[in-house]
């Protein structure tokens, strides 16, 4: 999509998602876990179906007595992604992953981590100093209290980073309704969002499906005003 206008496109940016596992994701009382969980593979399918590169981490996911890889609803998405494994909370500072940064070739960074406070804000901001563009998935992010969670929202704000949700970033990416890159979009929707918007999508396929209006896909011809 050469045409987009806005900050976040197909061609510039790139996903990075931290520690979504399921012994870290234990400890997030700041939002539903199972919401968590849903945005995160809304997120993730997203940046799938329209080819945004992806990069996965893990901490201590391997080599303890205990293992614990990265959400299931995320490696079904990626499985040709090895996530890298660390075990410092720092992952900006591992040069496995540092090194799969770079070789996104994108400047601006979409990241989504748990715990918020910890494994993510320290990336985040270690991002913004190496120069990077940076854009927080604050509803695919938690924390082990509403307060850590929104503290640690605060301080990478404060820092120069950008809040964002996971169907912001997804409707940045595919902001044309006539557009491919759009349909690809509508089953995601319909599976993940949230807050309506699935409705909204099976309210007008059901329409569709009935007769009542023609497919707003990207081939379907304008209707034009006035005309029944």
């Amino acid at each position: 999509m050469t045409t987009n206008p806005n900050e976040l496109t197909l061609e510039n940016s790139a996903l990075v998602l931290i520690d979504h596992q399921p012994a870290v994701g234990l400890a997030v009382h700041s939002m539903d876990q199972g919401l968590l969980v849903t945005n995160v593979a809304g997120l993730a399918r997203a940046a799938k179906a329209l080819g945004v590169p992806t990069v996965l981490s893990t901490i201590g996911a391997q080599g303890s007595v205990l293992v614990d890889p990265i959400f299931k609803e995320i490696s079904a998405v990626f499985p040709e992604i090895t996530p890298i494994d660390r075990t410092s909370t720092h992952a900006w500072s591992d040069p496995k992953f540092r090194a799969a940064i770079e070789a996104t070739r994108r400047k601006k960074l979409i990241m989504a981590g748990i715990v918020t406070g910890t494994c993510l804000s320290q990336s985040v901001l270690a991002a913004l100093k190496d120069g990077f563009e940076v854009y927080f998935v604050s509803d695919c992010s938690g924390d082990v209290t509403t307060e850590a969670h929104e503290d640690a929202k605060a301080l990478m704000t404060q820092a120069g980073a950008h809040p964002i949700t996971w169907m912001n970033a997804s409707g940045q990416w595919a902001p044309d309704y006539t557009s491919k890159e759009r349909a690809l979009m509508t089953p995601i929707y319909t599976k993940y969002g949230g807050g309506g918007t699935n409705f909204l999508v099976d309210y007008v396929l059901d329409q569709v499906t009935a007769g009542v209006v023609p497919p707003p896909g990207f081939l379907s011809a304008p209707v034009q005003a006035g005309s029944r």
